[in-house]
């Protein structure tokens, strides 16, 4: 992969805190040469937990992504990651940005991943995840994407998605409680956990486990790494 080539990760809530945990996490993954960048929403909710969050989040979605597109550098690779589950303003950006910029999403690109094992076969997945309120945004994506005939569902971690935030091991040991339901209750062969915020629990639970368990950012970033090295190709 040739150097000089970005991504930037959005953030689509106002926590700072937020942008900076999922920054770290994505760039353990990166490889030389690609650089790194991380925006917060200005305005919107401090935590997404409802569809009316996720309606906030579109339009700063839209404004940072497209500053970032029209960066000074026209001939490196840019890719940009929505990192929110319910990919607040992806169809929006994706629509508006250049044909050289690619635009991914952590809950699109975890769904994609999550539905396929290495070698390319169908695999059931759920999702564990700590917001009742977007129960139902999960599932229409799951539908949007083709997925709904391997998805077994989504299981929300027992207590309320702020209280939980603010006490980490305790969101990570009920998480572990859901995935445990998604594998043994619903038969998934894969789990996501679900949420931008949640993504560092993936890591801490995936060694307890004897399916994947998968972090949304690392995949949405994965994604981005595969598009980039496309375009360095071509």
């Amino acid at each position: 992969m040739k150097a000089g080539m970005h991504i930037l990760l959005v953030n689509p809530n106002t926590s700072q805190q937020t942008t900076a945990l999922m920054l770290r996490q994505a760039r353990a993954c990166l490889p030389p040469g690609v650089l790194l960048h991380g925006a917060t929403a200005g305005r919107g909710a401090a935590m997404i937990t409802d569809e009316a969050g996720l309606k906030m989040a579109e339009q700063e979605v839209l404004r940072l992504g497209l500053g970032f597109a029209q960066g000074d550098d026209s001939q490196a690779g840019r890719a940009i990651i929505v990192a929110a589950f319910g990919n607040p303003g992806l169809e929006l950006l994706r629509a508006a940005l250049p044909e050289r910029v690619a635009a991914f999403g952590i809950g699109e690109a975890a769904m994609l991943q999550a539905a396929r094992d290495e070698q390319g076969r169908p695999r059931r997945f759920g999702i564990a995840t700590t917001t009742p309120g977007l129960e139902a945004s999960i599932a229409a994506s799951v539908e949007a994407l083709g997925l709904t005939p391997w998805f077994c569902g989504t299981r929300i971690a027992q207590g309320e998605p702020l209280v939980l935030a603010a006490d980490p091991a305790l969101q990570c040991e009920r998480l572990g409680d859901a995935v445990a339901q998604c594998v043994q209750r619903d038969g998934a062969q894969a789990v996501v956990i679900g949420g931008g915020p949640l993504s560092e629990a993936a890591l801490w639970l995936a060694p307890r486990f004897q399916v994947p368990v998968l972090s949304p950012v690392v995949a949405a970033v994965q994604a981005a790494l595969a598009s980039l090295a496309l375009v360095a190709t071509s």
